[in-house]
C-alpha cells in the first residue's frame, strides 16, 4: 500500500503547529480509543466545571444585587434621619417655650405690651412646630392611651377609678417621632387601681 501525500492547506498547517502530537487524529485505527475515552472525561470535567463557574457568576450577581440595595437603604435612612441628633436637641427649646407660656399668668395675657410679647413667642412655638412637621418630626400620642413601652417611658403611677389601669392619665413631657423612629420617648404617668 502506498501513502499518497494529499496536499496540505497551509492555513491548517499552521493553526496545528504547537499543538502536541497526542491531540491530533492520524487517522491510524485503534490509538484513538483509548484517548477519546481521557478526552471524554476531560470533557465532562470541563463542563462540570463550566456549570460551576456559572453557578458562582450567578451567586456573586445575586450578591452585588444585595449590596447595592443595603447600600441604597443606607443612603435613604441617612437622608431620611440625618437632622436626628439636631432634632433631639432643639426638643429642648420647643420645652422650654411651652414651658414660658404655660406658667404666663392670666393678668399679664390682659396687658397690652406683655400681650404682644406673648404673642411672639407663640408664634415661635408654632412655627417651630411647623418646622418639625416638615421634616417628620410628630408629637407621640399620649394622654388618654395605653401604656406602649415603644414610645412611652412610665415615670409614676396614679392611683385613679376614672381610667383603666395602664391608661396614660398625665404627661410630664411630649415625646416625638422623626418619620417612623422614636425620637424621644413621652415621659408619662399610669393609672392603676387605687388602694
Amino acid at each position: 500500500m502506498t501513502i499518497i501525500d494529499e496536499p496540505r492547506d497551509e492555513a491548517v498547517e499552521k493553526e496545528l503547529e504547537g499543538v502536541p502530537e497526542e491531540f491530533l487524529d492520524n487517522g491510524e485505527p485503534g490509538e484513538g480509543d483509548e484517548e477519546e475515552g481521557d478526552l471524554g472525561e476531560a470533557l465532562e470535567s470541563l463542563r462540570n466545571d463550566l456549570e460551576a463557574a456559572k453557578q458562582e457568576v450567578l451567586y456573586a450577581k445575586a450578591e452585588t444585587q444585595n449590596v447595592r440595595r443595603r447600600m441604597e437603604k443606607d443612603i435613604q435612612d441617612a437622608r431620611a434621619y440625618a437632622a436626628t441628633g439636631f432634632s433631639r436637641d432643639i426638643l429642648s427649646v420647643s420645652d422650654n417655650l411651652a414651658r414660658a407660656l404655660s406658667h404666663v399668668p392670666d393678668a399679664l395675657r390682659e396687658d397690652d405690651q406683655a400681650k404682644r410679647f406673648i404673642e411672639g413667642i407663640e408664634a415661635t412655638q408654632r412655627e417651630l412646630e411647623k418646622v418639625f412637621g416638615q421634616h417628620g418630626i410628630t408629637r407621640v400620642a399620649a394622654v388618654g392611651m395605653p401604656l406602649d413601652p415603644n414610645q412611652h417611658q412610665a415615670m409614676m403611677e396614679v392611683p385613679t377609678d376614672e381610667a383603666e389601669p395602664g391608661t396614660i392619665v398625665q404627661e410630664m413631657q411630649a415625646g416625638y417621632m422623626i418619620k417612623d423612629r422614636l425620637l424621644r420617648p413621652a415621659m408619662v404617668g399610669v393609672a392603676k387601681k387605687p388602694d
